[in-house]
This record gives C-alpha cells, structure tokens and sequence, in this order.
C-alpha cells in the first residue's frame, strides 16, 4: 500500500475523531436552542420539566442518582449472569479442562516446583525449562478465562480484563526482577515485552489471519488515539519527545556517555556514572511515572467514558457495526463457566503463575552462565518469549492446519487467540502502566529502579513503533505487512545475540553500595569479560 493512501486513510479516520467530537458539542447548543424554544418539548428530562423550564438541581441529582442505580444493577445482573443458562461447578471444571489442547502442559508445574527443591539433583537447566513449559497452560487459562469473563462483564470492562491477564505473566516476571534486584534484565525484559507486543504477536496475527483475504480492519478510532499513547509511551511525536527516552537523552547529552567507563575504571567513570547522576536520573524518572500513570488512567476514562450522554461503559451509538455486533455476540453467546468458578480459576492461576516465575526467575543465573548468552538477548528475547509460548504453539499448530485444510478445500478458521490483534494494547497498558508501576514499586523497596535505558534499547523502541505507526495507519493490515514485522523481530534478535550491553547503564543499576563501588570493582574487568564473550560468540558462529 503506497504512502499517499494511508496517508488518505488517515485523514478519513482523523475526519471521523472529529465528527465524534462534534456530538459531543452538539449538547450545549441544543441545551441553548431549547432556552431560546421554551415552548419546545424537550426530550430530557433531566434538563428541562414539563413546563419547558430547567428542573431544579435536585431533581437533577435524583435523576442521575436513579440512573447510576439502575446501570450499577444491570451491571450485577450481568456479573451473576442472569438471563443465561446456568452453568454448573462440573460442567464448568470439564469445559476448563478442554478449553485447549495446551493444558496438557499442565503436568509440568508440579514438576518444575519439585526441580527447583531439588535443584542440586535435577540441574537448574532443568528447572529452568520445566517452568519455561509450565507457564504455557498457566497463559492459555489467562486468555480463556478472560473471554469468559468478558462474557459477563461487556465490551469494555472485557477488554481491559483480557488484556491484563495476557499481560499478567510478563508483569509477575518483572516484579519478581525487581524484588531480586536484576534490574539490568529488567530492563532488558521490559523492552523486549513491548517489542513483542508491537511486532511478533501482531505480526504473527495479520499474517496467519489474513493470508487468504486482501486485509483486516482495525477500528480506525481506537487506532488513532493508540498512536497517540504509542508515542506519549516511548517518545514525542512533532512537538515533544518519548517519555522513556528523556532520561537516556539527558544522560548522553552530558557527552560522556560513551566514554564514561574506560580503561582507567573508576577514575575516569566517576565523573559522570556516579551516585549523584544517579539520584538525578531517579528523581526524574520517578516524576515521569507518575505522568505515566497519570495519562493511562485518563485514557482508559475517555475509552470506557467518552464524551456524550450515558456513554459510561457502553459502546457509542456512532461506534464502527463491528463493535455493536461483538457487543451483541457478548450478550447472546453462552458461557461456558460459571462467573464464580471463573473468578476462582483467575485467582488461583494468578498463584501458581506467581511461584512459577518465581522459580524461573531463581534459575536464570546459573542458565546464563552455562550457556553464555548474553543479558541482553536474555532479557530482549528468552525471557519475553515465554509470555508468547502458548500463542505461539498455537499458531504452529494453526499453520500445519491450515495447510491440511487447504489441501482437503475445508473452511480455514482463525483461532481466537490470533484473530484478537490485541498485542498492541497490550504494549500500551505494559508501556504506560506497568513500567512506570515498577518505577515506583523499586521507589518504595528502595531499588534504583529507572528510566535511563541502553542507547541499542531505545533506538529499537523508537523504530518498532514507528513501524507498527506506518502498519497500522490506514487501520488496515495484510499479511504482507505482519511478515514484515515478524521479519524486523527477527533482525533485532539476530543483533542483540552480538550485543554486550553498555556498562554504564549496569553500573547505575547497582543494587548494593554505591555507584562509586560498582565501578572501582567492575569497571575495566566488566568491559574485558563482554568484549571476550562477543569475541568467543563470533569466532563460534563463523
């Protein structure tokens, strides 16, 4: 698709932002227009009485008293499923059991626990693995449980659930990262979480979904503020900067980035990579979080709340038909769980994700040391990929199907968990929302846990999302765009398996003592073992 279309398009869907704005401006005129008809009966009643004059403030606030009343129950009934078929504790617990074909994966998680108690026995490879596997059913429950939910809880709330869940397994990995103290791979996994998000997921998406049609759509409004917080997220567009870059580019503006580690260690490091820039750069960092958090909780009030008249938790009367139909299949389409059951099943889930990763976590260490890898492709690739392991079978197991599907000229139908194209969302909330919560979680523990990132990491943020900013313009997509986002994933883990990482950014991570005592003890040896790890990793793959 040329540039000059999508940028057509682009004005088509900033045309109908606009349109959108303009009804929720028509209010305050036909308020006026009804001063100036006294005589005309007005279709409000909450505005005008039967006399065509305003109702007091009183009954104004017993009107939206009654009104809120009423959606809060609507809502409960909804919760309690009422009006469906009842669905009993058994058949809930044998529809949960078959939901997919990976919770055969189940099996492992007792095993991973009992590798990890008896790690000097089975190896930490071992556990390591074996977690890596048990977290694949632990996912696909988050993703089934959270469609059921939506069920109950309609369009909006649905989404915003479904869309935590699929991110609970990176967030219980980061903050266990944090509570450890690896802040370098933390950061390092917090990147590679949205590089995902941005690129594999949705890339895999619109390639198996759309191979046999010429594109999907998108919903061009959601698709237009999404890039709005896209680039709030990470930088500015024309008139600002990303958020997460602010730090680095102080940092590097000083000048000394790059040579603030030499061959003379610390004397040479301190003058820059010292506890003083640190606090500044915390001090920082901590302001922009809470800037962050501020501008995810006003967008999830515009999204769930927009403009107009009783639009709380409803989708808009001038919404796409796409959306009044999913709405529509939400409120006939039959659960097949209890709500209460569901809830429970969340819940215990959320536990055993929790002392899964946990023991993942405990397990890297001796992982990386024995396998040489690289923190950096540690953090940007492994670990992130095991939040998409369950999507990511499920789509190999979808590809050899659809060509056995193809070859016996049946119906190829997308699985639901590749048809949603929510990845990018998901970017959003983790970019908006869990970072800066991280933050300011090592704020409260007393971790110097920041936003100055590696120079390789930010340049790699900025060109994912100016991608998926081109991909998704036009709120169209084809599989020829998702290849070449796949194909972009794949560049950057071919880089970053060469790339050392900066020791600086290390350094102002340290977790015990000072900035001082980390680059007196690391300084020059930590430069030597990096340059030696690429060097030995070259010569092996030449």
């Amino acid at each position: 698709m040329s540039m000059h279309e999508k940028a057509n398009s682009l004005n088509a869907s900033r045309v109908m932002v606009d349109e959108e704005r303009g009804y929720a401006l028509q209010l305050p005129d036909r308020m006026e227009a009804q001063h100036l008809r006294p005589g005309t009966p007005s279709h409000d009643s909450t505005l005008d009485g039967h006399d065509g004059a305003p109702l007091p403030p009183r009954h104004q606030a017993h009107e939206a008293y009654d009104y809120a009343s009423g959606r809060v129950q609507e809502f409960w009934d909804r919760l309690r499923g009422k009006g469906r078929r009842r669905v009993g504790v058994r058949e809930s617990l044998r529809n949960i059991m078959f939901s997919s074909v990976l919770n055969i994966f189940i099996i492992f998680v007792p095993f991973a626990w009992a590798s990890h108690w008896e790690m000097m026995e089975w190896g930490q490879d071992t556990t390591f693995a074996l977690c890596f596997l048990a977290i694949i059913p632990l996912e696909c429950i988050f993703d089934w449980g959270g469609e059921q939910m939506a069920l109950f809880l309609g369009k909006d709330l649905g989404d915003l659930l479904v869309i935590t869940l699929n991110n609970a397994v990176e967030a219980v990995l980061a903050i266990i990262l944090l509570l450890k103290c690896e802040l370098r791979l933390l950061q390092s996994t917090i990147v590679g979480v949205v590089i995902l998000h941005l690129l594999l997921i949705p890339g895999m998406a619109f390639l198996v979904g759309g191979y046999n049609i010429r594109h999907q759509t998108l919903h061009p409004h959601h698709t237009d503020l999404n890039h709005t917080l896209l680039m709030i997220g990470y930088a500015g567009t024309i008139s600002s900067v990303l958020a997460t870059m602010l730090p680095t580019a102080f940092f590097a503006a000083l000048d000394r980035g790059a040579n603030a580690v030499t061959e003379a260690g610390a004397e040479a490091g301190s003058a820059l990579v010292n506890d003083a820039t640190r606090h500044q750069i915390l001090q920082m960092s901590r302001g922009i979080a809470i800037m962050l958090v501020t501008v995810y909780v006003c967008s999830r009030i515009y999204l769930h709340n927009p403009p107009g008249e009783n639009n709380a938790l409803t989708v808009p009367h001038d919404a796409p038909e796409e959306l009044h139909h999913e709405e529509k299949h939400l409120l006939e389409e039959e659960p097949l769980v209890n709500p209460w059951v569901c809830m429970i099943l969340l819940t215990v889930t959320v536990a055993l994700m929790s002392v899964t990763a946990e023991f993942l976590v405990e397990s890297i260490d001796a992982v990386r040391e024995t396998s040489g890898i690289q923190t950096e492709w540690f953090g940007l690739i492994l670990l992130p990929i095991v939040s998409f392991s369950a999507d990511g079978a499920v789509a190999i197991l979808f590809f050899f199907q659809s060509i056995y599907d193809h070859l016996t000229h049946r119906e190829i139908l997308v699985p639901s968990m590749l048809a949603r194209g929510r990845a990018i969302d998901l970017s959003i909330q983790f970019t908006l929302w869990w970072q800066p919560l991280l933050v300011l979680l090592g704020w409260w523990t007393m971790r110097p846990m920041h936003l100055l990132f590696d120079y390789l990491e930010v340049a790699l943020l900025l060109g994912s999302c100016f991608l998926v900013n081109y991909v998704t313009a036009d709120a169209k997509t084809n599989w020829v765009e998702g290849l070449t986002m796949v194909v972009f994933y794949l560049m950057i883990a071919l880089v970053t398996w060469f790339y050392p990482g900066q020791p600086e950014v290390a350094f102002m991570l340290h977790c015990e003592g000072s900035v001082a005592e980390a680059v007196a003890n690391g300084g020059e040896g930590h430069v030597e073992t990096v340059v030696a790890h690429a060097a030995a990793r070259l010569a092996r793959v030449l």
